[in-house]
């Protein structure tokens, strides 16, 4: 990593950061939905849901409206490298003296930052919905790693579609199975309550290990193999994404 890349990434995540800033509905389409899923759960479903929680049922249901919000958000991604990519803007930068790298670089630490600000959001709402967590600093510091950590996950594979798709739609549809996923794990209601062949799927599907691990920690429940298990989910889905994203990039670009 040399000063060269860094400088350039700085100055292209610059650029896309300010798109943002000039359009924050981006912010609030991520963060609308999933905090709709939150009023929806809590104050209509939240009676006649048995999720054998101790507290109120936002705690709960927050950590996978968490993962649902990032599984949104980075569809915004794939739309918006989509959109370099069939504007010749990719190519402009290229013929440029800059770190070839740096373009999608920029894409993604744009996601990251735009989507911890998602996160923020819903997680304030669901404070105000009555989240009261016995996480102490640790906890939370934990929890932020690991939703960083999915969030660039996420975000690299987003960046595939971004770089493939022939239209808009096709560039944000990998958000469509990343929203599903959380439905069939723990996220919602405890995996025992689901008939066999459903509750093999969601027991053994990287959510919900994360969403586990994160209610642990919110709850200030002693560390357990969910933890190891999330982590493990989360790097490895790095790595895959991340290397198939930069050959498909380098393929197209040179």
């Amino acid at each position: 990593m040399t000063p060269h890349f860094i400088s350039d990434t700085a100055t292209l995540t610059g650029r896309s950061l300010r798109h943002i800033l000039r359009s924050p509905d981006t912010i609030i389409t991520t963060a609308l939905m999933p905090i709709a899923f939150l009023l929806l759960f809590v104050y209509v479903f939240g009676g006649a849901i048995e999720a054998d929680a101790e507290g109120p049922y936002v705690n709960y249901l927050l950590p996978g409206i968490l993962l649902i919000t990032v599984a949104s958000g980075v569809s915004y991604t794939a739309f918006r490298l989509f959109l370099d990519m069939k504007a010749g803007i990719v190519e402009r930068f290229q013929s440029m003296p800059i770190a070839r790298s740096s373009v999608i670089w920029a894409h993604v630490l744009t996601s990251l930052a735009s989507n911890l600000l998602a996160l923020a959001v819903v997680v304030i709402a669901a404070l105000v919905m009555g989240f009261r967590p016995s996480a102490g600093a640790g906890e939370w510091l934990a929890v932020a790693g690991i939703l960083m950590l999915f969030t660039l996950a996420l975000t690299w594979l987003a960046v595939i579609p971004g770089l493939t798709a022939q239209s808009q739609d096709g560039a944000v549809a990998i958000s469509y199975p990343l929203i599903l996923l959380p439905f069939i794990s723990s996220a919602f209601v405890p995996t025992e309550t689901m008939p066999g062949p459903v509750r093999a799927f969601a027991e053994h599907q990287p959510v919900t290990s994360i969403v586990d691990a994160v209610r642990q920690l919110f709850a200030g429940q002693p560390v357990t193999a969910d933890l190891w298990v999330a982590l493990a989910w989360c790097v490895g889905i790095l790595l895959i994404a991340y290397l198939l994203a930069n050959a498909i990039y380098r393929r197209q670009t040179s």
